[in-house]
């Protein structure tokens, strides 16, 4: 495992972002794990939460990117960390971007976008927190292609998350980042995943977190709403 994502799930559980226990989740699942990234509210909490999202997405996309879309309203502090995040790294100017809940109607900035104003020939990575289900893309992906001019003139390069849950998504055996995928043609990522979150902190770590009994949980959790 790289050296980052292991910090990084160190430093999730740092800032009680990342908690064991039980947990009833919205779909009314319990879990043994759950994850709360509203738990991020310090200036350092949020430079080193860019750093390690700008280390994901270079890893899994490259440089081959213009714009990084963050889907309001978690997606604006994560897209805003994230780009300064990529300048210091990489020396890449990357642009955010993020939808308005409720159009603009005036001013310079006026229309359904804050940042940003995406056009016919950019390239965008989406930045999202966590996704369980795959939903929040069906309200994410028209409103970059509603920017179009011309069909196809804007690229979605990909989608980065910061935890792959590896669940099964509603209706189906696979996990939302794979359903993503599938239906929209680009890949979704995460900086890591449950397993390697596992690895870390049971198979190779020191068990204060994962305990033998939390790690029972888990694979019964899995063995129920594990992704095939």
């Amino acid at each position: 495992m790289e050296n980052y994502k292991k910090e990084f799930i160190d430093f999730m559980v740092e800032c009680e972002v990342l908690k064991f226990g039980n947990f009833t989740l919205k779909s009314g699942r319990k879990s043994p794990f759950f994850m709360n990234a509203g738990a991020y509210v310090t200036g350092s909490h949020l430079a080193r939460l860019g750093k390690y999202y700008a280390q994901g997405i270079h890893d899994n996309f490259g440089d081959d990117f213009d714009v990084l879309f963050g889907p309001a309203y978690k997606g604006i502090p994560l897209a805003t960390a994230c780009v300064i995040a990529y300048s210091e790294l990489y020396g890449k100017e990357i642009k955010y971007t993020s939808d308005r809940k409720e159009a603009k109607d005036h001013g310079a900035d006026k229309g359904g976008l804050l940042g940003y104003s995406i056009k016919d020939g950019d390239r965008v990575v989406i930045i999202e927190d966590v996704t369980t289900s795959g939903k929040s893309i069906e309200e994410t992906y028209p409103k970059i292609k509603a920017q179009e001019t011309k069909s196809g003139s804007i690229k979605i390069v990909g989608e980065i998350v910061s935890l792959n849950r590896m669940e099964k998504a509603p209706d189906t055996d696979k996990a939302a980042l794979d359903v993503i995928s599938e239906k929209y043609g680009f890949p979704a990522r995460a900086i890591v995943s449950m397993k390697d979150v596992i690895d870390a902190l049971y198979t190779n770590g020191d068990k204060k977190i994962i305990t033998d009994e939390i790690k029972q949980q888990i694979d019964e959790y899995y063995a129920l709403y594990g992704a095939k």
